[in-house]
C-alpha cells in the first residue's frame, strides 16, 4: 500500500516544485488535481455532516534523536498527521477497520476522534488553528473532493467551489481565514481565501493559468505555488492590497511556498542556482530573498513548515543504506539540519510544527507500517 508521502503522485506525476513539494509534504493532496488534470465531480449544498467517533492505542517509542509518540490509528494499518496547533490538538488521516482514510483529530489523553466525511468514503484533514477549527478535503455523497471545516459540535461544512468540480482545503489562521485550491468552470485550478460569511476568493495567479494556495498566516498573508505566463512553476506571497508576489527563482528553476509564519518568513522547496540545481528546502526572507536550507546527505530536501522562532520541518533524503532512505528533519539557524529519527522503521517525514517546537508527521514503524508520529 501506497504511503501518505506519495500517494498523490504516481501516474499523474509531472517534473517542478508542484510535483516533488506536494509529494513530500502536506500538499500532496492536490497532486493529481493540479497536475493530472484528474479533477472530479462538481458544486454541492452547505451540508454538514456528523462525525462519528474511534479510538486508538496510543504506544511511546524511543528513538535515536529524542522520544517521539506513536499517534495509532483508526483501527486501519497507516495514519499521518499534517497539522498541529499550539495546543498540541493533532489533525491528518487515518485509514479506518473498514480500509477508507478519513480525517483524524488527536489530544493526548483522549486518542484519535474520526472526524467523518462530507458523505463519501474518505476525508483529510490538513490544519488546524487554535481554536480547533479544522481544515481538510473529503469526498460527497456523489464522489465529488470538496474543501471542509469542522468545527465541534457542528461537525464539517462544505466550502464549495469556485464552480469547477474540486476543492481542498490546506490551511486556517487563527481568525479562520482558509486556503487552499478550486477548480473553476474552466476547469483550472486556481488558489482561495475563504471567510466566513464571504465565501471563497480567487487569488489569482500573475497571468498564468493555475494556483495553489498551501498556508497562512495571522497577518492573513497567504502563501503557496503558481504557473507563471511562461509556464514555470513559483512560489508567490499573496497579501491583501498588494495581491501576488512571485517569490522567484529567476534563473530558469522553479519552487513552490508551503507554509509561512507570523513574521512573514516562507519555506518550501527550490531547485535552481541557489541550491547548485538540487532540489532543496528553502527560507524566505523578505529583503534577503531564499536561502538553501541543505539536505541530510542524500541531495534532496522539502520544507513544509515554519513556527514563530524560525524553526523549520520538512523531509530529506539521507546517505543511509542505498542512499533512498528519507527522514524528517527539525532545521534552526546556526545548527542546520537534524535527523528526528523514526518509530523503528527506516522512512519519516515531517509535516507541520508549532510555536512551541512540537513536530508533527509520518513514520515508519519496526514493522513497516507508516503512523502518524508527534516529536516533542
Amino acid at each position: 500500500m501506497s504511503t501518505a508521502l506519495e500517494r498523490y503522485s504516481g501516474a499523474h506525476r509531472r517534473r517542478g516544485a508542484l510535483t516533488q513539494m506536494l509529494r513530500h509534504t502536506r500538499l500532496r493532496v492536490v497532486t493529481c488535481a493540479v497536475l493530472g488534470g484528474v479533477l472530479m465531480g462538481g458544486c454541492a449544498d452547505d451540508g454538514v455532516t456528523t462525525p462519528a467517533v474511534e479510538q486508538s492505542q496510543q504506544p511511546s517509542l524511543q528513538v535515536s534523536t529524542g522520544v517521539a509518540t506513536d499517534l495509532g490509528t483508526l483501527g486501519g494499518a497507516r495514519s499521518t498527521a499534517l497539522g498541529i496547533n499550539s495546543n498540541g490538538q493533532v489533525v491528518g488521516e487515518s485509514e479506518t477497520t473498514s480500509g477508507n482514510e478519513h480525517a483524524f483529530l488527536w489530544q493526548s489523553g483522549q486518542g484519535m476522534q474520526d472526524l467523518g466525511t462530507l458523505g463519501g468514503d474518505m476525508s483529510s484533514a490538513t490544519g488546524i488553528n487554535t481554536r480547533g477549527e479544522v481544515v481538510g478535503y473529503s469526498f460527497t455523497a456523489s464522489g465529488q473532493q470538496h474543501a471542509f471545516l469542522w468545527q465541534s459540535g457542528q461537525g464539517m461544512q462544505d466550502l464549495g467551489t469556485f464552480g469547477g468540480e474540486n476543492s481542498s482545503a490546506l490551511g486556517i489562521n487563527g481568525k479562520g481565514q482558509v486556503v487552499g485550491y478550486s477548480a473553476t468552470t474552466s476547469g483550472l485550478v486556481h488558489a482561495f481565501l475563504w471567510q466566513s460569511g464571504e465565501g471563497m476568493q480567487d487569488l489569482g495567479t500573475l497571468g498564468g493559468s493555475e494556483s495553489v494556495a498551501s498556508g497562512v498566516n495571522r497577518e492573513g498573508q497567504v502563501v503557496g505555488t503558481l504557473i507563471t505566463a511562461a509556464g514555470q512553476e513559483h512560489a508567490f506571497l499573496w497579501q491583501r492590497g498588494r495581491g501576488m508576489q512571485d517569490l522567484g527563482p529567476l534563473d530558469g528553476g522553479f519552487s513552490g511556498a508551503s507554509g509561512i509564519n507570523t513574521r512573514g518568513e516562507v519555506v518550501g522547496l527550490l531547485f535552481g542556482v541557489i541550491t547548485s540545481w538540487h532540489e532543496h528546502a528553502f527560507l524566505w526572507r523578505r529583503g534577503q530573498g531564499m536561502q538553501d536550507l541543505g539536505d541530510l546527505g542524500g541531495g534532496f530536501s522539502s520544507a513544509s513548515g515554519i513556527n514563530i522562532t524560525g524553526q523549520v520541518v520538512g523531509i530529506s533524503r539521507t546517505n543511509l543504506g542505498d542512499g533512498h532512505i528519507e527522514r524528517a528533519f527539525l532545521w534552526q539557524s546556526g545548527q542546520g539540519m537534524k535527523d528526528l529519527g523514526t518509530l523503528g522503521g527506516e522512512n519519516s517525514g515531517a509535516t507541520a510544527i508549532n510555536d512551541q517546537g512540537q513536530v508533527v508527521g509520518e513514520s515508519q514503524t519496526s514493522a513497516g507500517d507508516f503512523h502518524a508520529v508527534l516529536w516533542p
